[in-house]
C-alpha cells in the first residue's frame, strides 16, 4: 500500500490541492450564482455564466501556482485554460438541467408538483457544478497544465 501511495503521491497531492481550491471556489461560485439567480433574478445561463467567469479567474491563478505548480510563462496557457472552462461549463450546464428533469421524472418526484422552475434550476445548478468539477480537474490536468509545459518548456 505504501508503494502505491508513493507511486501516485504527486497525483494525490494534486487532487487534494485541487479540492482545497475547489471548495473555496465552489462556495464563492454558489453564493454568486444564488444571489444573481434568486435575488437579482437573472436567468439560469447568465447567473451561472457570470459566477463561473469570476470563479475561473481565481481558479486559474490558484491552480496554476498551488495545484499544478506551473512556472512557465507559456502565452497559450490562459487560452487553454479559458477553452477548458468554456467547454466544461457548456457541457456540464447543458447536461445538468435535462439530467435533473429526467431523474425527477424517473423517481416519480416531479408528479406531485413540488418543484417550481426556480427550485428545478437551483438543483440543476448544483448538479452542473458537480459535473463541472470532475471535467475541469481532468481538463486542467491533461490539457491546460499538462506535464511537459512546466518550467518554461515549449507549449503546443
Amino acid at each position: 500500500m505504501r508503494a502505491l501511495i508513493e507511486k501516485y503521491k504527486d497525483f494525490i497531492m494534486e487532487v487534494i490541492h485541487f479540492g482545497m481550491v475547489g471548495v473555496i471556489n465552489t462556495f464563492l461560485g454558489w453564493v454568486i450564482m444564488a444571489v444573481l439567480y434568486n435575488l437579482i433574478h437573472m436567468n439560469y445561463w447568465l447567473s451561472s455564466g457570470i459566477s463561473y467567469f469570476i470563479g475561473s479567474v481565481f481558479s486559474y491563478h490558484a491552480n496554476a501556482k498551488l495545484t499544478f505548480k506551473v512556472e512557465n510563462k507559456d502565452k497559450w496557457l490562459p487560452w487553454r485554460f479559458a477553452l477548458n472552462i468554456f467547454v466544461c461549463y457548456l457541457v456540464s450546464f447543458s447536461v445538468a438541467k435535462p439530467l435533473v428533469i429526467w431523474l425527477l421524472d424517473a423517481s416519480g418526484l416531479s408528479r406531485n408538483g413540488i418543484f417550481s422552475q426556480a427550485l428545478l434550476d437551483n438543483i440543476a445548478m448544483i448538479f452542473g457544478m458537480g459535473i463541472f468539477i470532475v471535467m475541469n480537474f481532468f481538463g486542467q490536468k491533461l490539457f491546460v497544465f499538462r506535464t511537459g509545459h512546466h518550467a518554461g518548456e515549449r507549449a503546443l
